[in-house]
């Protein structure tokens, strides 16, 4: 097919995508539109690439670029102003969320052993982009509904696209592997393996509002369009999760969808300390393979090297390199330093790298142990209140659940605890709304609105004194 009328079809199909999906019932804010247009730069290439300032290629990370710069300070800049009018919805849920707020407060503070604290301090100030978008979801007067839309406008445009470019544009959409050949499939993405986070991530956004359909009292007609509006965003991310070839984001799936599955059956609902033991069985059986002998034969059984793609070696290389194991090099600082990374290069063959291939490692090579520490607190603490929130809010709960713990189990083979990487958002955002829910701050339940439902008239001064006057003389 011509990549012109390839463009024509995929345009109707993603309008089409958007006619099935919408709810007139939900009222959500015009601000939600921020973090969309967040994941979508994200989820892709950076703005400076889609105006003409690319990398070298598409699989090299851009460099700091004075375009994007300014338009994520934008971005920063009208999403503080909203949340500065959300003022006490806002300050609910910082107060529900110590252990974050700590987190971010020790970057800050890294920066002044940093060996470069100009260029961290930059950095910084853009992570805390990161916050400020989910707070925009989760403070929108209909949370819920914010966080339905925020999966389908982002997944509604970033897989069909994505797919339109390997398959239409492959000088756009493929890599080649610079030391094997091998045809790598990356779509909007910088490489495959950011493809495969971020398809993953609405992928179980996706599972989570089919489930939350099937149970709605919505009439049928209407919920047949979003169902199958749903599916296609399915079948089109399954086909990426595939061909992008990247073995941690297909487990992470697999275990947030089992997690989501799970959470959705009566007798799990009835009692939820099942949840416990469900992700005690994924943690100890995923643990005994990788730490008892046997990961060499389930990483042969997923397709790749006992070496895990190189990984081992490099993490071997990595560990001796820890500037300071006490507080780190400085929040984004390690991989500033061009000796370590040719140091790295020498001991790994030639490969020049800016991350660690595992989250836990590159938190404790940029903040040391006490940065570790604080990630463990966050994740215990967020899987805590997940796990309360699903008592709390069931429907809404099993996703925060599978969130918490698919992340950690991503992070054991790819670095997701950094800023503006999506894995990094998508458990920000479920450690902050299971903060939230468990504290009551989101007073919302997280079952469908009535769609149709005639919105009620609030009734006016005079009408109100009559109506109480009416009920004190019955």
């Amino acid at each position: 097919m011509n990549p012109s009328v390839a463009n024509l079809i995929y345009a109707i199909g993603i309008a089409g995508l958007f006619y099935l999906n919408r709810d007139n019932s939900a009222r959500t804010s015009r601000a939600l539109w921020l973090p969309v247009i967040y994941l979508w730069i994200l989820g892709s290439r950076p703005v400076s690439f889609w105006l003409g300032a690319a990398p070298p290629s598409p699989g090299e990370a851009a460099p700091d670029s004075p375009i994007d710069a300014v338009f994520f300070g934008i971005l920063l800049i009208v999403g503080l102003c909203v949340l500065v009018r959300r003022g006490q919805r806002v300050r609910n849920f910082l107060r529900a969320n110590g252990p974050i707020l700590i987190y971010f407060l020790y970057c800050l503070l890294s920066v002044l052993w940093s060996d470069y604290p100009g260029v961290a301090c930059k950095r910084w100030i853009k992570a805390i982009g990161d916050l400020v978008m989910i707070l925009i979801v989760l403070t929108d007067k209909q949370p819920v509904a914010a966080l339905s839309r925020l999966f389908s406008r982002t997944g509604f445009i970033l897989l069909p696209l994505s797919a339109l470019a390997i398959k239409y544009y492959p000088y756009f959409g493929r890599q080649y592997d610079p030391w094997t050949g091998r045809q790598m499939f990356n779509g909007l993405a910088l490489n495959k393996n950011m493809l495969g986070v971020i398809t993953y991530l609405l992928l179980l956004g996706a599972i989570w509002r089919v489930l939350g359909l099937l149970r709605s009292g919505e009439p049928r007609r209407h919920r047949g369009k979003k169902l199958l509006a749903q599916a296609t965003l399915l079948t089109v991310g399954i086909y990426l999760l595939s061909v992008s070839n990247s073995v941690t984001s297909t487990v992470s799936f697999a275990v947030g969808t089992g997690l989501l599955l799970a959470t959705n059956l009566r007798f799990i609902r009835r009692h939820t300390a099942a949840v416990h033991a469900l992700v005690l069985l994924l943690v100890v059986g995923f643990s005994s393979i990788m730490l008892l002998g046997n990961s060499a034969s389930a990483v042969r059984a997923l397709g790749r090297a006992p070496t895990m793609s190189g990984r081992t070696d490099i993490w071997a290389a990595l560990i001796p390199m820890a500037s300071n194991p006490l507080v780190g090099a400085g929040f984004e600082s390690f991989w500033l330093n061009r000796s370590v990374v040719e140091r790295l290069a020498d001991a790994t063959g030639g490969q020049h790298l800016n991350e660690a291939h595992d989250g836990y490692l590159e938190v404790y090579l940029e903040l040391g142990w006490v940065g570790v520490a604080l990630i463990a607190f966050i994740l215990i603490d967020g899987y805590r209140r997940s796990v309360a929130a699903f008592r709390r809010d069931p429907g809404w709960g099993g996703l925060l659940v599978a969130y918490v713990v698919s992340a950690i189990i991503y992070n054991v083979s790819e670095a997701g605890f950094r800023m503006m990487d999506p894995l990094w958002i998508f458990l920000l955002l479920a450690v902050v709304a299971s903060g939230g829910i468990a504290s009551g701050v989101v007073a919302e339940s997280s079952k469908p609105h009535n769609a149709g439902a005639k919105p009620v008239r609030r009734l006016a001064p005079n009408e109100w004194v009559a109506a109480r006057e009416g009920v004190r003389n019955n």
